[in-house]
């Protein structure tokens, strides 16, 4: 196979930028053709049980394969120069979780009408947005002034709106129609944390001789506003939130700043913070006692973590086949437990791939913050990669009972309304910051003396 070569630059420029996007087109394609084969092997196996074709079976594919065109098109319209590798890995997660909610049922695939169809390609046309609208440095301008202190307001504001007017469910307050608007918070903390931490990141890393202390004449605006928004969380229920906002404090504080001490207060501190919660939340510590002997109350508190694991269990290897499992025995299995689903299903191969895919994902975020020089912006990429990688931890572990259960959603995997949205803004802003920013990878080497 011969190497591509570098398009002539007295060619047009749209020539020149769909030559330069000729990794992210092939990722792409790759993607529908996988997500396509899913759907046909689904499909399949609904006729093999007598199910009759329907011609809107095809549609939610459809929808997936048509967006991601219009997304590949647009960036290479406004000549685009962000990460590729990113959006191909973002394509293929987005594309099956679709695949999976359609198995489960989640979506009336017969109504075209049903909004649970659009919310894929929804949010891929809400990252191209944000992606666009804030590329070539203009996310810089979000913490410009007094916005800055905005964001911190508004995060504040969000959480107490949501007490005040929400409505509780399972011991959690929820937004109107049991949305969660507080799931904004993982985009408007982190602007403010990295805006915060880089324009006092000198003052910040003082730390005190001898025996070191924090630098608290600095600190303190940063500790009183997580302990207002912590103890606001808390009074929701929301303590999935609360360890995905503070692992991220703590991350972009270390590298914010270069202080290791940063991350064992921090540790210590959540220890303390965990046994205190322990002794006060029994929610925590119902989780906590069924994460330790969920045969201690089988068909309560530990009924989900064990039928999760059953169905893990049952596909093995290879798994029952996509299509072939039982979803139906694992509870709430169109969000917090997908992953039960798909190692039923897909086995433990089909589990691994998906992991690798998230890996890719997060290792290309982290090597966006690394090359970016900018200060806010390699935060603000830190920062995120930082909640969405948690995030997942913080599910993996719940349904393989490596850790408590913390009821959070797999990113672009799992069924929901508000966290998905977020999760594809979160994405655009870290493409934004890889797109027109001077990084040492486009740095030009010199050219090599001729030799003689």
């Amino acid at each position: 196979m011969k190497p591509r070569q570098r398009p002539d630059m007295n060619t047009h420029p749209f020539v020149q930028a769909w030559s330069r996007r000729w990794p992210e087109r092939r990722l792409l394609w790759l993607s529908v053709l996988g997500i396509g084969i899913g759907f046909g092997m689904m499909l399949g196996s609904g006729y093999a049980e007598g199910r009759a074709f329907a011609l809107t079976d095809p549609l939610p594919w459809t929808l997936y394969a048509g967006t991601l065109v219009v997304l590949h098109l647009t960036l290479v319209s406004v000549r685009f120069q962000g990460d590729q590798i990113l959006i191909g890995a973002l394509a293929f997660l987005a594309g099956f979780g679709l695949l999976a909610q359609v198995r489960l049922g989640t979506f009336d695939v017969a109504n075209p009408l049903d909004p649970g169809l659009y919310l894929v390609p929804a949010g891929i046309v809400l990252m191209l947005l944000v992606a666009i609208g804030l590329s070539h440095g203009r996310y810089a301008r979000l913490t410009e002034g007094h916005w800055l202190w905005v964001w911190a307001a508004g995060s504040l504001v969000l959480v107490a709106v949501v007490l005040l007017f929400g409505q509780r469910y399972r011991g959690a307050v929820y937004g109107v129609g049991l949305v969660t608007p507080t799931e904004l918070l993982k985009v408007t903390v982190v602007v403010f944390l990295a805006g915060f931490i880089d324009r006092h990141a000198k003052r910040l890393a003082n730390w005190g001789k001898g025996f070191p202390l924090p630098p608290m004449r600095h600190l303190w605006p940063l500790l009183l506003f997580c302990m207002g928004l912590s103890a606001l969380l808390l009074t929701q229920r929301d303590l999935g939130m609360v360890v995905i906002l503070s692992v991220a404090l703590l991350v972009m504080l270390f590298f914010g700043t270069g202080r290791t001490a940063y991350l064992v207060l921090g540790g210590v501190l959540a220890a303390l913070a965990g046994a205190l919660l322990l002794t006060v939340f029994s929610h925590g510590q119902r989780r906590l006692a069924a994460w330790l002997d969920p045969f201690q109350d089988p068909t309560g508190n530990s009924w989900q973590i064990l039928q999760g694991l059953s169905g893990m269990y049952s596909g093995g290897l290879w798994g029952e086949g996509f299509g072939a499992g039982n979803p139906e025995y694992t509870p709430i299995a169109q969000s917090d437990f997908i992953y039960a689903v798909i190692g039923e299903e897909l086995g433990f191969v089909g589990a691994v791939l998906l992991v690798l895919v998230f890996l890719v994902l997060f290792g290309r975020g982290l090597t966006i913050a690394d090359q970016t020089r900018q200060g806010f912006g390699r935060l603000l990429c830190l920062g995120l990669t930082t909640e969405l990688a948690t995030q997942t931890l913080l599910n993996l572990g719940g349904v393989t009972k490596s850790i408590p259960l913390t009821g959070v959603t797999l990113p672009f995997v799992s069924h929901g309304g508000s966290s998905l949205m977020t999760s594809f803004v979160m994405l655009g802003l870290i493409l934004a910051v890889s797109d027109g920013m001077p990084t040492r990878r486009r740095t030009p080497k010199p050219p090599r003396p001729p030799s003689d």
